[in-house]
């Protein structure tokens, strides 16, 4: 006798016997036992999780001698006949192959006759979403009026492919994948009925590269034992599945977390030697970090994740060296990189510098810790200052956010550009004095302290441009002095910002057109350069305040700032008057 594998040799002959699919099998058996069969049915789920089996076996319960009945007996002759595939009251068509038009009239014509030897005549459509739109539209009348005694089984694994006037003549049941622990059991019920010796770890790997499907899970096994005989060890499975081996993603995972971005390109690189497909180790490190994910924020992981004792361990002690929410940043970062790991024209490259960019992950500062270290920084430091334990407000009460400082305020910028609302020019006790600068391109001298309306209009100038390009404004922020005159906006740039000038002169006409409008009079700009402007001598007596000041030092080192202008903050008052000088100008 050939041999028979084990998807066949352990197909289910009975409702009881299907795995995985209760509501499926509870439903129908009792469609049965109350006589309310339906004329069409539609099953519909992913390969290997029973949707012909229940077709089948749906046959032999409405055909049995016995029946109809939920428990047909697999002994009598129509039961033997549909199980044999050959009764000539069951049908079952392939959709791939009879999907035309002219198929289903030839299949309506046959069904104008009554059952010949059966009960009822069952018509098993399998791949049911390929057959043709004008197929399916010669099927319509006659699916919703079938003859007596005629029942419909739809098969698919594309529900969505199946048109909507089908769906809705039929009942519809979805079969779910299987769990990893019922095809575990199974395949463990298999091993010891025919003696093959293997480990639960083994057929854990066998029901994982399953993937729901308990026939593949079944090929799989059939597959270990005639590559390794009866007796099948772990190395020879991983083999035989193309499994990643594990070390290469402890590896993998160990320089992220320990932050060895020297070690991805080696191990990339030994991947590609080792024949390994870049994109299924992608996949199994996603794996990889979703189980260190459970076993970081679980107690006992082990009820979720299919491991020997040994490698539980080993992932337990794996998942220390980073929090829950680390390793969740790194499973979202892994899950938004796989498409274009899938699609790069250059994988290697692209793993490798996604690798490098998850080994920096934890340099990164969360955001309440830099608003804690803000308020601490304005609290300022020391058990003497308001940050101190005596001098912390009451609990139930928000922070103070507004700062009183008694010096000037001082405009501070850890490696960024300030923003547009702190752009105005320097005291003149700040800035060397331009006059005494001479200029490459024009011997005009800049006054070295605009009036306050200029500063003011500048500074709305800047604000303008950040709206529209917020690059250009902070380039144009690093000027050393400017005037606005009657015709032109003068900015000057020295010492080590001349570079600027040639970024700021692309963009021109859009400097001259916000400066225009800012001000209600046509303006050109025009760009100055100073050879021996540089640093002024020495800082004015408002930035050395500022500069002693430890709120502003702490903020300094830590965030690495440097002062960009030092402005005197006006007292209410003041405020008030330069605000009725400035509605009377208006006037």
């Amino acid at each position: 006798m050939s041999y028979e594998i084990f998807a066949r040799r352990y197909r289910p002959q009975t409702f009881e016997e299907m795995i995985g699919q209760r509501s499926v099998v509870q439903t129908l058996q009792n469609a049965i036992r109350t006589n309310r069969v339906t004329q069409a049915y539609l099953f519909s789920g992913m390969r290997g999780t029973g949707k012909t089996t229940a077709a089948r076996i749906l046959a032999k319960a409405l055909n049995c001698a016995n029946g109809p009945t939920p428990t047909p007996c697999n002994t009598c002759e129509s039961c033997l006949e549909i199980r044999e595939d050959r009764s000539i009251d069951v049908l079952e068509i392939d959709g791939a192959s009879n999907r035309g038009i002219d198929d289903i009239r030839a299949l309506r014509e046959g069904l104008k006759y009554k059952p010949i030897r059966s009960r009822y005549k069952i018509i098993i459509i399998d791949e049911v979403h390929q057959v043709t739109g004008p197929a399916f539209n010669a099927l319509l009348k006659t699916l919703e009026e079938p003859p007596e005694n005629t029942v419909f089984i739809f098969a698919t694994t594309e529900f969505n492919k199946v048109p909507p006037t089908i769906v809705s003549r039929c009942q519809h049941f979805e079969f779910k994948k299987i769990s990893q622990k019922e095809i575990i059991n199974h395949l463990m019920d298999i091993s010891k009925s025919n003696g093959i010796t293997i480990s639960p770890s083994a057929l854990a790997l066998i029901a994982h590269a399953a993937e729901g499907s308990l026939r593949d899970a079944q090929s799989l096994l059939d597959q270990a034992v005639a590559f390794s005989g009866e007796v099948i060890n772990d190395d020879d499975l991983k083999e035989i599945l193309g499994t990643i081996n594990p070390e290469l993603l402890y590896a993998c995972s160990s320089a992220i977390l320990e932050e060895k971005a020297g070690s991805i390109f080696a191990l990339v690189d030994g991947l590609i030697e080792g024949g390994h497909e870049l994109r299924v180790f992608y996949k199994d490190l996603v794996e990889h970090f979703r189980n260190l994910l459970l076993a970081a924020s679980l107690e006992k992981p082990q009820d979720l994740l299919f491991m020997n004792a040994e490698e539980m361990g080993r992932l337990v002690e794996e998942s220390k060296k980073a929090s829950p929410e680390e390793f969740l940043r790194y499973l979202l970062a892994l899950q938004q990189g796989e498409a274009g790991l899938r699609y790069s024209s250059h994988p290697r490259i692209y793993l490798e510098s996604l690798l490098v960019k998850l080994c920096h992950f934890r340099k990164l500062v969360p955001l309440a810790d830099l608003v804690r270290e803000l308020e601490d920084a304005r609290k300022g430091p020391g058990p003497s200052g308001p940050g101190a334990a005596g001098g912390q407000a009451p609990p139930g009460t928000a922070p103070e956010r507004q700062v009183k400082p008694s010096s000037p305020s001082a405009l501070t910028q850890p490696g960024f550009q300030a923003p547009p609302k702190a752009y105005n020019e320097t005291p003149a006790a700040s800035r060397p004095r331009s006059d005494s600068i001479p200029s490459k391109t024009q011997s005009k001298a800049v006054p070295a302290g605009p009036s306050p309306e200029a500063k003011a209009a500048f500074a709305r100038i800047l604000e303008g441009l950040q709206k529209e390009k917020a690059a250009l404004a902070a380039v144009l922020a690093q000027y050393s002095s400017f005037k606005i005159g009657e015709e032109a906006l003068e900015v000057v740039f020295a010492g080590d910002k001349k570079f600027y000038l040639d970024t700021i002169k692309r963009d021109a006409r859009l400097i001259e057109r916000v400066a225009s409008e800012v001000t209600g009079r046509k303006l050109v700009l025009r760009l100055l350069e100073r050879e021996d402007e540089a640093a002024p001598r020495g800082d004015s007596p408002e930035k050395e305040a500022v500069l002693k000041d430890p709120a502003v030092q702490y903020f300094m080192n830590t965030f690495k700032a440097q002062v960009l202008s030092v402005d005197p903050v006006k007292k209410p008052q003041d405020r008030e008057v330069a605000g009725r000088d400035r509605k009377r100008s208006e006037r």
